[in-house]
């Protein structure tokens, strides 16, 4: 398999089980409490190691028992820390989730460490970015350092895919859409970044192509129970059913999409069997609380997978 150079945050996760989400000066009880490693960058990371992809992490934590216990669940799992670096001054980020009883969530993020992960940090890993395939990447680093890390895998001749998330209001850069092949937003970030509001895969496909007009050759929008619109270099549209699972949590469903996305095409699978995996993992994702304990197995994700019922392409 080819490597994976996972460029991101990392988190520690608290996690509170709400009946519903507060309103404005509310007061709401909780029904449960956890904590669990996360960060989109750590969750990905591990969402594709746990795929049997070889991966590398370039990103930053604090001098503190969460990076401790974030670097310890990375490492148990396969991931290269080489370049997991220590901030002596912030402390590790930190992400509150509120989680509903449909399983939708709420997150606010204290970034700390992950904001200062910066283009020198970039480069001093240059060596493990050079032996890898693929480069992935979110938004809950510095900017810059994320156009840094794109320029400089593209001079590496990596792949790399963009998971905008955060979505910015503003829009992304072009500096950093031009080192970008492959792009993955939600329906919120979709809307975000074109003005197109996402509902079905009519909007979808119209969000894709004003992507597309940008310079991006491969975009993939998830779009929950829907399934996921990918819209390719020749333009052609083509939808991923989604699988049905008893939904309890949605945290890191995205990031496992992407990392088992990842880990598929590094195996040298299709687009399309690699988006029927993503898929699969992305819901296996909402069957259980919490972000690094939901990331499922290969042997899990094929499982499920063999239920897939094939969706024609859309010209």
């Amino acid at each position: 398999m080819k490597r994976i150079c996972v460029v991101g945050s990392l988190s520690y996760d608290l996690v509170m089980r709400v009946p519903r989400r507060p309103q404005k000066g509310e007061t709401i009880i909780g029904t449960s409490f956890n904590t669990f490693v996360g960060g989109k960058g750590n969750n990905q990371a591990l969402a594709a190691a746990r795929c049997g992809a070889p991966v590398s992490f370039i990103g930053k934590v604090g001098k503190d028992s969460f990076g401790d216990q974030i670097e310890a669940k990375l490492k148990e799992s396969g991931v290269d820390c080489r370049f997991l670096f220590r901030d002596p001054e912030l402390g590790t980020g930190i992400a509150d989730i509120l989680v509903d009883a449909d399983g939708d969530n709420s997150i606010s993020i204290a970034p700390q460490a992950n904001g200062r992960l910066t283009a020198a940090d970039i480069d001093n890993a240059r060596d493990v970015i050079a032996l890898s395939k693929f480069m992935l990447m979110q938004l809950e680093i510095p900017i810059d350092t994320v156009i840094h890390a794109a320029k400089l895998a593209k001079k590496l001749k990596l792949t790399v895919l963009l998971n905008p998330a955060p979505a910015p209001e503003n829009g992304l850069p072009d500096e950093l859409l031009a080192h970008v092949d492959i792009i993955t937003p939600n329906q919120t970030e979709a809307e975000l970044l074109t003005g197109v509001k996402v509902v079905d895969m009519i909007s979808a496909i119209e969000a894709a192509k004003i992507l597309q007009a940008k310079g991006l050759k491969q975009v993939i929008i998830t779009m929950g129970e829907q399934g996921a619109l990918l819209v390719d270099q020749n333009s052609a549209a083509h939808m991923t059913p989604a699988f049905e699972v008893n939904v309890l949590d949605t945290t890191a469903a995205g990031d496992a999409f992407c990392g088992s996305l990842l880990a598929a095409m590094a195996r040298g699978d299709s687009m399309e069997n690699s988006l029927i995996y993503a898929c699969a993992a992305g819901a296996l994702a909402t069957t259980k609380l919490g972000a690094e304990p939901s990331l499922p197995t290969l042997e899990e994700i094929k499982e499920l997978a063999k239920t897939h019922i094939p969706c024609a392409a859309t010209p």
